[in-house]
């Protein structure tokens, strides 16, 4: 079977040699689905034409990524600003209704700060770096009284040992040259290795929240990974203020943020 689709600006053509591939009962089943398959890559292809348009030249696409879990860092390099709105969507899809909190990573502890506005029981935090551990110890002090714990390590080895939460916000970064290979260049979304350990610790009806790596939509296969460990999600399009010279590998003028219920 071969599938050709032309335009203007390119042609696309898919050729299955396995007659058992894609093979309903009926010959008009296998070109439907076909069809439709082609026709979401066309769809694909023009929305990316036009997103690419707006991207910023940036610096660095995270290149040779040093050893960073003891890494003494400046704050641009932990988290740069461009981010701080997506930081206040995450912090009040899994925040506003209250409960119990997990956040994965402290950085600089902008999203802490958010996270405390909300009406929450209890705030958790998992922070390897020793450097970062220092900050969030001077930054708990401005909630004197208030259920803050810091468990010391990485999340790989600690939250096995932690409870049930009704909210988890995902934010960290590689650590390392093999983290960037595998969890950014080979997988759908970086925080995709999470998504398991997410469902696993999220009382029913709690919230998993993360920023993807898409622009304006989810991809099948992102939904599809999501749908494996949680019931439902939803997508908020979030609009970024991007310099030119953002040292992120991110270049686009807004990213998906993702809130999946367990």
């Amino acid at each position: 079977m071969k599938k050709i689709k032309r335009s203007n600006s390119f042609d696309i053509s898919v050729t299955i040699t396995d007659d058992t591939f894609i093979a309903p009962p009926r010959e008009a089943q296998r070109n439907a689905v076909m069809n439709r398959a082609m026709k979401e890559f066309v769809a694909d292809l023009n929305a990316l034409n036009e997103q690419t348009k707006k991207f910023v030249p940036g610096v660095s696409v995270n290149q040779g990524v040093v050893d960073r879990q003891q890494k003494v860092m400046e704050d641009e390099e932990i988290m740069e600003d461009y981010l701080i709105p997506v930081m206040e969507v995450m912090a009040r899809v899994i925040s506003e209704e209250g409960g119990d909190i997990l956040e994965i990573g402290f950085g600089r502890g902008v999203s802490a700060d958010m996270i405390q506005k909300y009406p929450i029981a209890s705030h958790t935090l998992i922070e390897c770096n020793d450097d970062v551990v220092a900050t969030f110890e001077a930054w708990k002090k401005k909630y004197e009284g208030k259920d803050i714990r810091l468990v010391h390590g990485l999340w790989q080895d600690t939250i096995d040992d932690l409870g049930m939460f009704d909210g988890i916000f995902f934010h960290t970064y590689p650590l390392n040259e093999d983290e960037y290979m595998n969890y950014v260049h080979g997988s759908i979304t970086f925080a995709e290795h999470f998504f398991s350990y997410a469902s696993e610790h999220l009382k029913p009806g709690g919230s998993f929240t993360y920023f993807s790596n898409e622009i304006n939509s989810l991809g099948r296969e992102h939904q599809r990974r999501l749908l494996e460990h949680f019931t439902s999600f939803s997508v908020e399009i979030v609009p970024l203020q991007m310099a030119d010279d953002v040292k992120d590998a991110w270049w686009a003028d807004r990213i998906a943020v993702v809130k999946a219920v367990k």
